[in-house]
């Protein structure tokens, strides 16, 4: 750094008379003119005195004029040409040192420039000098070091010596003097319930710590918002300024507490007055979860749609399908809660419940046509378009077959035509029918066409202790009972064969048809094989 020069003590020093001047001390001169070896100067003695270039920088160099005024000192009164030797840097340098030593005496902080690292701590330019900076004095973050380089600082003269070969300087004594400034001057305001101005120091995943000028302060995650927030980094980010207010202080230990939510109404006190359930609410999606998404309602206030307040289908998909972070939405409100601080927001519930719709558009003997969702122990269910589905159940497949597992006859995915036969929207229930599609066999197919001892001729379905269900024509099972079998060792009868036999029995009332393999004109089996 080029030192401040007074012009009026330079001409005053520059009008001294030759027998001032000695070896070995500094003087001002009047630049003579500036040669592409050096500079001229005239120090008021009997002869010139010359400044090599190599004591000048080329920015130097280009700003020096004849009649510009310098500090120099005098190396030597008379060369082997006659004329005085004089040195810029060695002025410049002798200047920094009592500047130095001022600044030590004065307790008063001086400007340099980090130039580079060495063991132990950096290296800094102070107005020309080279400073050693100490690790422990450098007041930044290791992590900072090399980011330091080159920047231009403020530091304290921690100690020099006689022979001006040591200076160290320190930044953290410094700033910690500057630290304790703040201090004092904060704590003339700290008190509870004051609204202080802070920043931003740093972000933990529990809170932030806000610097308040020479003292910090915590502010917990749960202070920050009457919202819920997942990290304090939603917020806050590292020097921001932010006005927080003054929770709790203990002096003793200096600890502060702070909050930020604090600063405004709890929206949760009269949440059940505001938002009475039936209230439609306009608001933005801030999070997702597994179970539901959280919508902001108001600052500080938001409300859950569950997942099973988003769609009337029997097996909602997972929320991201429905909504995402920023969405603008509308919901209604279920619940409000003061004292569990729960809002309970449904988007269903704005749009016609499809058990609405199904009431509306279904009434009993409608035909409806639709695919099979999936198949149970007790029926299958079936697809309708308004996204509800109608159970078929078992007994309800078939007039005739005696059927063990609705797999036998209807295969998940397959396309059904069935008969509505009642709808229950209140219990979200509609049933439906598959046999009734055609006229019911027992009331008239089956006594016209069956008579007690007329002969059919039957397919073996399936064997049983108690007797042999067979399907005659028609589709129409009936039983063989036990009693009534013929029994052939060598040719014993299996399910696929055809056989004839003979009705002994017709009961309308129990749908049964039973059967005599006894006394049949035609004994003939048939087997697949």
């Amino acid at each position: 750094m080029t030192m401040e020069i007074n012009d009026n003590e330079l001409q005053k020093l520059y009008e001294q008379s030759f027998h001032e001047i000695e070896a070995g001390t500094l003087i001002k001169g009047k630049v003579i003119s500036v040669k592409e070896n050096g500079v001229v100067v005239d120090v008021g003695y009997k002869s010139e005195g010359f400044i090599s270039r190599d004591e000048f920088s080329e920015g130097e160099m280009s700003d020096l004029h004849p009649g510009d005024v310098l500090e120099v000192y005098i190396r030597q009164l008379s060369d082997s040409e006659g004329m005085v030797v004089l040195s810029r840097k060695q002025a410049v340098r002798i200047k920094a040192w009592e500047y130095v030593e001022d600044a030590l005496k004065n307790e008063q902080p001086v400007e340099g420039v980090i130039t580079g690292k060495t063991k132990g701590g950096l290296f800094v330019d102070v107005y020309g000098l080279k400073a050693f900076l100490p690790g422990s004095h450098a007041g930044v973050k290791v992590s900072e070091i090399d980011s330091s380089i080159g920047m231009k600082l403020k530091f304290k003269v921690l100690k020099t010596n006689n022979k001006h070969t040591t200076l160290v300087v320190s930044r953290k004594s410094l700033i910690d003097e500057e630290r304790q400034k703040k201090k004092a001057e904060t704590l003339q305001h700290l008190q509870e319930g004051a609204v202080l101005k802070g920043v931003v120091k740093n972000i933990t995943d529990y809170g932030a710590f806000i610097d308040l000028g020479g003292l910090d302060g915590l502010l917990h995650i749960s202070d920050m918002s009457w919202g819920r927030i997942s990290h304090p980094s939603e917020m806050l980010k590292v020097g921001q300024e932010v006005d927080v207010l003054v929770l709790k202080f203990d002096p003793a230990n200096e600890k502060v507490t702070l909050g930020y939510k604090q600063k405004m109404p709890d929206p949760w006190s009269n949440v059940d007055e505001k938002y009475p359930a039936g209230t439609k609410v306009a608001g933005k999606v801030v999070s997702i979860t597994d179970y539901g998404a959280f919508i902001k309602v108001e600052e500080g206030l938001e409300g859950l749609v569950h997942v099973s307040e988003m769609d009337w289908a029997p097996k909602p998909k997972h929320p991201s399908k429905y909504l995402q972070p920023g969405d603008a939405v509308e919901a209604l409100v279920l619940k409000a809660d003061r004292q569990e601080r729960r809002l309970s927001l449904s988007l269903k519930q704005l749009k016609p419940s499809p058990w609405q719709l199904v009431a509306e558009n279904y009434a009993p003997g409608k035909v409806i046509s639709g695919k099979v969702k999936s198949v149970t122990d007790f029926g299958v269910f079936v697809g309708l378009p308004e996204g509800v589905d109608g159970l078929i159940h078992i007994s309800d497949i078939s007039w005739t077959k005696h059927i063990k597992h609705p797999n036998e006859v209807i295969k998940k995915g397959q396309r059904v035509d069935a008969v509505v036969l009642s709808v229950e929207p209140e219990k979200e229930r509609i049933a439906l029918g598959l046999k009734q599609m055609r006229p019911d066999p027992w009331t008239g197919e089956i006594p016209q066409k069956f008579h007690l001892g007329a002969e059919v001729e039957c397919k073996v379905l399936r064997l049983t202790d108690f007797g042999i269900f067979v399907e005659m024509p028609g589709e129409i099972e009936g039983l063989i009972y036990s009693s009534e079998t013929l029994r052939d060792e060598d040719n014993p009868v299996k399910e696929g064969d055809t056989l004839w036999a003979r009705i002994i029995k017709i009961d309308l009332e129990n749908r049964k048809i039973g059967l005599s393999m006894k006394n049949v004109r035609t004994q003939k089996v048939h087997s697949e094989e």
